[in-house]
């Protein structure tokens, strides 16, 4: 209730354990903590808080347009409500150097396991889009640098370094600055827009670190299944806007339902239950507070 036993210290060393266990790490993406609680209830390894997400969660694009406050409290309002690891997009950093070393201060403040940077300069884009622009190397190196050195909270928080060279210098040069942020001090690698499979082998095997994939509909790369990316070498795969696509597709289906139906009755068979609602928010253990909290009992027609 409340809050989960596990703290944020012990949540970081267990994904710090659970990267190195040689299995792969699934993190779906959550838009909002009740999200969370029900990716970590159907048994995903990891929670991953998408910046784009975030961003169109307050009707924005996916440009940079939010703010570190935005960002660092919604992830922590994700990352309090399971016993599992919560990764976040902290974009460009929201800043230069010193900015980023306070971004890295409030997420882990905020409880998160680790965040990644990306190389590209603002305004940026989602990472399988065209146009991107670049930030150079040595600019990124000391980004990557700052946020290795404000680690004073916790030496667990994962610093993760993403390029999006792939799709605008080529796999070589991509290659060439993960290598560059790892000397920063980049503790993995999250290899974007890769093409292929094979590309994403390649990347793997020219790395010290572990790699993490995006497997983002409608983007560059082929949805690959687990076991594939497992056999190119992924350490940790996101599916970053998924569940909000899904949400917000059904979200659409349910409305046309009621302006052709005049009743969303025929939508009800989509929907969560009542009592799963209540399962998933704990409702009845809440009861142990106030004996009139949960004094009913919830009807089957009414689930």
């Amino acid at each position: 209730m409340l809050f989960p036993k596990l703290t944020a210290t012990q949540k970081r060393k267990n994904f710090r354990d659970a990267l190195k266990s040689g299995k792969v790490l699934r993190f779906p993406g959550a838009f909002s903590p009740l999200c969370a609680m029900q990716i970590e209830k159907m048994g995903f390894e990891g929670v991953y808080i998408s910046g784009s997400v975030l961003s169109n969660d307050l009707g924005y694009p996916d440009i940079g347009l939010t703010t570190l406050t935005e960002v660092a409290q919604r992830g922590r309002q994700i990352a309090r409500v399971t016993s599992i690891p919560t990764l976040i997009d902290a974009d460009t950093g929201f800043g230069e150097p010193m900015s980023v070393a306070r971004t890295i201060q409030e997420f882990t403040e905020m409880g998160l396991a680790g965040c990644h940077l990306e190389d590209q300069i603002n305004p940026k884009r989602c990472g399988h889009l065209d146009g991107k622009v670049l930030v150079d190397t040595h600019d990124m190196v000391r980004k990557v640098r700052a946020a290795s050195d404000a680690k004073v909270l916790d030496p667990n928080f994962l610093i993760i370094a993403r390029t999006d060279a792939r799709g605008v210098e080529g796999l070589d040069k991509a290659i060439d600055r993960a290598k560059a942020y790892i000397d920063a001090g980049a503790e993995m690698i999250f290899a974007e827009a890769m093409a292929d499979l094979k590309e994403f082998e390649t990347f793997r095997k020219a790395i010290s670190v572990p790699m993490l994939t995006n497997m983002t509909e409608f983007g560059k790369s082929k949805l690959f299944t687990v076991q594939e990316l497992e056999n190119a070498g992924a350490n940790l795969i996101i599916y970053p806007v998924t569940t909000l696509r899904l949400a917000m597709g059904a979200v659409e289906k349910g409305l046309q339902t009621i302006l052709k139906d005049g009743t969303q009755e025929a939508a009800v068979p989509m929907m969560q239950t009542r009592q799963q609602l209540y399962d998933l928010t704990s409702y009845p253990a809440y009861n142990s507070f106030d004996q009139n909290l949960f004094n009913f009992k919830v009807e089957e027609k009414q689930k």
